[in-house]
């Protein structure tokens, strides 16, 4: 009988479940429009809608780009929105612009077509196991997901048509770029403390100026810039740190 009672004490206080804070649902609410945007996508590429789907890759990645700040800032960031936001981002960044770039160019190459855009929507997912396991303070380690995900939709954005072999040797790189090793800017620590401001004010004049002058092509030319920033190792997160910032990054590496 006493067995029987403890059994039924444990049993209450297994079945007993905290309710779930809303700092902890907002950031997967934006999480889940970063989804939605990647679903949307796959579906305007299978009715031929081309730009709407790589608009929508677009918008998933200002998605991905808030869902972090807000589970930072309410304090409500979980092992379980890391994973939702990886599977996020494999579809919105891997499995989105791989069928859009085979639908759009490489198709005609058939099984090397299919194939180059498998292996992108692949390097896309080592990318997002190894970020999960893998926690290396500073720069990214590889080109980020999003980066390489929008890069590739942003020639159809821009309305550049490429020979089908030139874009399958574009997706067989920043595939590879994804799973490398070269370090990329992690803008993700910056501050209001830490931040220069007057450094930060230019790159926003950057990127109002790239819309307004180069329109459709902006978001092609500004990730083609953050892409060989990374090849020839200038950090741009280093950049826009205050001096004082810098020394204090500096000490704690060593």
């Amino acid at each position: 009988m006493k067995n029987f009672l403890k059994m039924r004490r444990r049993m209450g206080k297994i079945g007993k479940r905290k309710p779930v804070e809303f700092k902890q649902i907002l950031p997967n609410m934006v999480t889940s429009g970063n989804l939605l945007c990647g679903m949307l996508s796959l579906m305007m590429t299978l009715n031929e809608r081309y730009i709407v789907a790589a608009w929508l890759i677009f918008f998933a990645v200002i998605f991905d780009g808030f869902d972090g700040k807000v589970a930072r800032m309410l304090g409500g960031g979980s092992q379980f929105g890391l994973e939702f936001d990886s599977l996020a981002d494999l579809v919105s960044f891997g499995v989105a612009p791989s069928i859009l770039m085979y639908e759009t160019s490489v198709r005609n190459l058939h099984l090397v077509g299919a194939g180059t855009a498998c292996f992108f929507a692949l390097c896309v997912a080592l990318r997002l196991a190894r970020f999960n396991i893998v926690h290396v303070p500073g720069p990214f380690q590889g080109l980020p997901c999003p980066a390489g995900g929008l890069f590739v939709a942003s020639f159809i954005i821009a309305k550049i048509n490429l020979p089908s072999w030139i874009t399958a040797l574009i997706l067989l790189t920043v595939g590879g770029l994804m799973i490398s090793s070269i370090p990329y800017a992690n803008m993700k620590k910056l501050t209001k403390k830490t931040a220069d401001g007057t450094k930060c004010l230019a790159l926003f004049s950057l990127l109002v100026f790239s819309f307004l002058f180069l329109k459709n092509s902006a978001p092609l030319f500004l990730f083609a810039m953050y892409i060989v920033s990374g090849l020839i190792h200038f950090d741009w997160g280093q950049w826009l740190l205050k001096p004082e910032a810098k020394d204090e990054v500096l000490s704690h590496k060593n």
